[in-house]
Order: C-alpha cells, then sequence, then structure tokens
C-alpha cells in the first residue's frame, strides 16, 4: 500500500496501519518536500509517478491518503486513481464503530477512540480525529474534516468538503452546507449554507468563500 504524502497526517495513518499490522510492503509518496528515502529508515519514500506505477505493478496497488486538506484530499484520490491506484479506508481498530446501519465511505480514514452510532453514513474521503463523536442518523458527505473531540448530534447532515473544528458540537437536525469552515469549539444551534465560514457560542457566519469548481461538488 502506498501512503499519500509523508509528513505531518500521514504519520497517523501509518500508527493505525501498525495497529492494523498492514505495514508489509509499505511506501510513502511525497513529491513536494525535501525529504529522505525512508521514512523512519525504515518506510521507502516514492517521488514520481514513475515509481508509484512501478510500485503499483510490484506490490499492489492500494492506496490510502495521508494528508488532510478536503480539496487535497479528492486532488490526489483522483490522480491515484487515474494512475491505476484502488483507494482504500484505514479505520483504527481502537475507534468504536456500532453494529447497525454504519457505512463507510471508500477511502475514508478514522482514527483511534472516534465514535460512532447506529445509522451513520460517511461519504467518501472523509477524515475522522481523535475523540470525534458521530451520533445515530447523522450522514456526513464526501471529503469531509471532522478534527480531535468534535461532535455531531444525532441526525444532522455536513456536506462535501466541509472542515469541523476541534470540540465543535453540531446540534440535533442541523445541516451544515457544503465547502463550509467551522470554527474550533463552536456550537452550531441552526443551518449553516454552503461556502460559509462560522464560529462561535452560538455559531454565527462569519465569512462567505468562493464556492468550489463545479467539477469537484
Amino acid at each position: 500500500m502506498i501512503v499519500i504524502g509523508a509528513k505531518g497526517f500521514a504519520k497517523e495513518v501509518l500508527e493505525v496501519l501498525q495497529q492494523r499490522n498492514q505495514i508489509e510492503n509499505l511506501a510513502f509518496y511525497d513529491d513536494v518536500n525535501e525529504i529522505g528515502e525512508k521514512l523512519y529508515d525504515t518506510f521507502p519514500i516514492l517521488k514520481n509517478e514513475a515509481q508509484v506505477k512501478q510500485f503499483f505493478k510490484e506490490c499492489g496497488n492500494q492506496f490510502t491518503i495521508g494528508i488532510g486538506n478536503p480539496i487535497f484530499r479528492y486532488n490526489l484520490y483522483k490522480k491515484f486513481t487515474d494512475l491505476g491506484g484502488e483507494c482504500v479506508s484505514v479505520i483504527s481498530p481502537l475507534a468504536q464503530i456500532s453494529s447497525y446501519e454504519v457505512n463507510i465511505g471508500v477511502g475514508s480514514t478514522v482514527l483511534m477512540n472516534a465514535v460512532f452510532s447506529n445509522s451513520v453514513t460517511i461519504g467518501k474521503g472523509c477524515l475522522v480525529y481523535y475523540n470525534a463523536i458521530i451520533t445515530h442518523d447523522c450522514v456526513v458527505g464526501d471529503f469531509v474534516e471532522i478534527s480531535p473531540g468534535a461532535t455531531l448530534l444525532g441526525r444532522c447532515t455536513v456536506g462535501s468538503f466541509t472542515r469541523i473544528g476541534a470540540n465543535a458540537t453540531i446540534l440535533p437536525d442541523v445541516n451544515i452546507g457544503s465547502n463550509v469552515t467551522i470554527g474550533a469549539g463552536a456550537v452550531v444551534t441552526k443551518d449553516v449554507p454552503d461556502n460559509t465560514i462560522a464560529f462561535g457560542v452560538p455559531a454565527v457566519v462569519m465569512k462567505t468563500v468562493a464556492p468550489l469548481n463545479e467539477n469537484i461538488l
């Protein structure tokens, strides 16, 4: 398997793979940073597409995304899928995933101590950090980032390419749009429209942002 990225969040992904005993034939990819040939003197770091194609040919075509930003995750998902890769989810065995109607999209990453209640749907390419809680009947779109300690309460929805800040709380039945940023520690008591930034207690929309390219949404 290839982990896309070799710094920062990629190291978090490595620990999950270690927990799952999935470190055989593991490599990382970084064509941006000045970095050595191996991560922790153990795992090879690929530097270009030719090396990726050779790795896929010799070791299998699975990859996962070790970068947090939703747009970067989408772009890398598309790039490596176009190279012939198969994006897979990486879910910590220390996450608490309930037994009924929990659907996690391909290419998502779930870190230690995240909690999913029954009847939860997570889209593809999502990132759910440590101690995040997603309760019953919540629906999360594609390429969403849910930061440490964030809580999504019953029946709320979160649109694609949205970022939920650390320790933010989304109250029941609240709908968060796409391409939204919810600030750290916010308490969201009412719906938040697409392409906005909201923060505070209670959360208030403070800014609008440019819509994403129509080819993404």
